[in-house]
């Protein structure tokens, strides 16, 4: 894997790079080879799993849980 480890990351620097992987994701997706399609999906799951590890009780909009979805689902018919 490229770049640093997200573990040795503060979590400024490990914010910076999750802005900056999101942002990339659909360029990398579109137009990138398989091999960097490939890397981008490990570094991505790396950085997001390093998040989650260090903050398991995140805040979650309502919104955006199964049930929340439905709620959206039905207000719009």
């Amino acid at each position: 894997m490229d770049g640093v480890d997200p573990g040795r990351l503060d979590d400024q620097q490990l914010i910076k790079e999750l802005e900056t992987i999101h942002r990339t994701r659909h360029t990398t997706l579109l137009h990138g080879s398989n091999d960097a399609l490939r890397a981008h999906d490990e570094r991505m799951a790396a950085l997001e799993g390093a998040y989650l590890r260090r903050h398991p009780r995140r805040s979650v909009a309502s919104g955006r849980t199964r049930a929340g979805a439905r709620e959206r689902g039905t207000a719009d018919s």
